[in-house]
């Protein structure tokens, strides 16, 4: 078996390093790899930082992968470990949290794109079903994003209590619930159709209205209010 040859990170010309290419140019300037070998720090015998960042690249089929890979999976690594591992699924969260950052304190929402583009980033890569509702006041504006559950999700998860709790304390005068599927294609269940139903009388009896429920998947949404479902 030929061992492969790979230079160690201190062995580069400093204007070849990772970091000091991001100091020179800045991080826009550098590659997936560089930048994982920035968080990655060290490499190992065989491969260097920038090598070992290459290879969870291509194991995890890029970012996208990484971001998706639980803590186990990473560690599984030859190489990764549990500290390394646990730096990147830091950082892959920083990044999402970044991501869902609100440019103003209270977003306005017009359309189901505005639900897509402030939730996509977080609920894409997740491997469960996760159930949120955004409260809205008067002027469509989101008071808060509620966490409702976690799981797949039937009527007990969804239950209009849990759902319409947080919007009652809150006051709001509208929500639009949101949830995910694992699987990436957002075509509403049977399941999911029902839940909605249910939660739009629910609307209707504590004077809260439910303006859209929107399915995420990767890349994609499905509104039910665009497809003239909400009743």
């Amino acid at each position: 078996m030929v061992e492969r040859y790979t230079v160690a990170i201190r062995e580069l010309p400093d204007t070849e390093r990772p970091r000091e290419r991001l100091k020179l140019y800045g991080p826009q300037a550098l590659s997936d790899k560089e930048l994982l070998a920035i968080q990655l720090r060290i490499g190992t015998r065989e491969l260097s930082a920038l090598g070992l960042a290459e290879h969870l690249l291509k194991e995890f089929r890029g970012l996208g992968g990484i971001a998706r890979a639980h803590l186990e999976d990473l560690k599984r690594v030859k190489g990764v470990g549990e500290v390394k591992a646990i730096e990147i699924a830091a950082a892959v969260e920083l990044g999402r949290r970044i991501m869902v950052l609100e440019e103003t304190p209270r977003p306005k929402i017009t359309s189901p794109r505005d639900v897509a583009n402030l939730l996509m980033p977080e609920l894409r890569y997740e491997t469960k079903e996760h159930f949120k509702s955004l409260l809205l006041d008067t002027k469509n504006q989101v008071i808060k994003i509620a966490s409702v559950s976690i799981g797949t999700l039937d009527s007990s998860l969804a239950h209009p209590r849990e759902v319409f709790r947080e919007a009652i304390i809150h006051s709001a005068a509208a929500i639009i619930v949101v949830h995910n599927h694992p699987s990436g294609d957002p075509t509403p269940s049977i399941e999911d159709r029902k839940v909605t139903e249910r939660l739009v009388q629910a609307g209707k009896i504590v004077g809260i209205e439910l303006l859209d429920h929107i399915v995420i998947g990767a890349q994609q949404y499905v509104s039910f209010k665009e497809r003239g479902w909400m009743s």
